[in-house]
């Protein structure tokens, strides 16, 4: 990959750090009009990268909880814990994307984040697993400090695009996680995941560190304290932003209603599927790729509001195919695809419109907004592990559609925010 050749059609100049300092005397550079489809596959990358440590425990619930001797009805905790980290690393660590060098802050996660992973791959004990676990995903929120970086270096009318195609590295990043966890799990067991993903994770991190530019934001001067109470500023003068943050929580707990339990009954009998067989269920998600492209590009012509509708409506009418796992895997498929496809319509429309309210708090305003998603998705992970437990497989499509058609209503009485 020609690196000197993108940053010729991105506007930035690799001399420029050395000849400009900011005041604090650290090297930066300033956003350009655009960026080369070189530079954004490789932010894509490092978010597909980063967002897999999330999704790789989801097909290895039941290895896991053999191994360490929970039970089927609370392994769930294990997903649970990683969103947790997620949703206070996007607090306490994404604001910072706002204040400090964002190259720094992106190499230094990748660094912290591959020692996290080499201990959950050697972890002892459930505590051990539960604390490494948790670690990981307080760092994965690298992913919003990348993706706030691309928008700040797009040119304004490609922004919701370029938003949607580094976010395509993201879905591809949640359903590949399941497909390759299946795979190195059925070849070297669970703990194998991690520790390759440790070893990614540190070559990621080198090269970014080889390839990004410095740049600080205007709010370097802020302090720490000041730069999280602003975050809880801008929900009380942004409506869009207290909007989309609440379809954020609700999309994601649907989402994680249908993910966090699907091994259970798929490696249970009848199906008595291997990991590799079901995380190939994932792939059946790849449409959600094409769908954050589109949504990103339609947000840029102003349509955010009509692709977030049809999108909730298209996630309430997945959950009927989904529910007929019973007796029709190719059913599950389809469901799948559907739902991955408009969740993902929503979240990148979500972030296209907050970008677009308050360019100089990106950083804050993404890490603001996946909370919401986090705490979502922590919810639906045990809610769903428990209600399987309680009801099974109808039960949990019966507590995802409720969710979904939560959410369209939410929407219809907000659209005009």
């Amino acid at each position: 990959m020609n690196f000197g050749r993108e940053a010729e059609s991105t506007g930035y100049d690799p001399s420029a750090p050395a000849r400009a300092r900011s005041a604090t005397g650290m090297e930066a550079a300033k956003p350009a009009a655009g960026l080369s489809r070189g530079v954004i596959l490789l932010f894509a990358l490092a978010c597909g990268l980063s967002v897999a440590n999330i999704y790789f425990a989801h097909p290895l619930l039941d290895a896991m909880a053999h191994d360490f001797g929970i039970s089927p009805a609370s392994i769930g905790i294990v997903v649970t814990a990683t969103q947790i980290g997620y949703g206070l690393g996007l607090f306490f660590i994404v604001p910072l994307g706002d204040r400090i060098d964002r190259r720094r802050l992106i190499v230094g996660q990748g660094i912290a984040s591959t020692a996290a992973l080499v201990v959950v791959g050697f972890a002892p004990t459930g505590a051990v697993l539960l604390g490494g676990i948790f670690v990981v995903g307080l760092l994965a929120v690298v992913v919003q400090v990348l993706v706030a970086f691309a928008a700040t270096f797009a040119a304004p009318e490609e922004r919701g695009a370029v938003v949607g195609s580094v976010t395509s590295g993201v879905v591809l990043g949640i359903l590949l996680a399941r497909f390759v966890a299946g795979v190195l799990a059925d070849l070297g067991g669970w703990r194998s995941v991690y520790l390759t993903s440790a070893a990614l994770t540190l070559a990621m991190a080198g090269l970014l560190y080889r390839v990004l530019p410095h740049y600080e934001n205007g709010d370097a001067g802020r302090s720490y304290l000041e730069l999280l109470k602003s975050v809880v500023g801008l929900f009380r003068d942004l409506p869009l932003l207290r909007v989309r943050a609440v379809l954020a929580l609700l999309i994601f707990a649907a989402f994680n209603v249908l993910w966090a339990p699907m091994v259970l009954p798929l490696s249970a009998p009848p199906f008595s599927l291997s990991h590799t067989e079901v995380g190939l269920f994932g792939l059946a998600g790849a449409a959600g790729t094409f769908g954050a492209g589109r949504a990103g590009r339609l947000a840029d012509r102003g349509l955010g509001q009509w692709t977030t509708g049809l999108s909730l409506a298209l996630m309430l009418v997945s959950w009927i195919p989904i529910a007929m796992l019973g007796t029709s895997l190719w059913a599950l498929i389809i469901g799948v695809l559907l739902l991955d496809f408009a969740i993902q319509a929503v979240h990148v429309t979500n972030q296209s419109m907050i970008f677009a309210v308050k360019p100089e708090a990106r950083s804050r305003l993404v890490g603001g907004y996946m909370i919401f998603y986090s705490i979502g998705s922590a919810t639906g992970s045990i809610a769903s592990t428990t209600v399987y437990a309680w009801a099974g497989w109808s039960g949990v499509c019966a507590l995802g559609a409720t969710i979904c058609a939560i959410a369209l209503l939410f929407w219809a009485a907000t659209r005009h925010v």
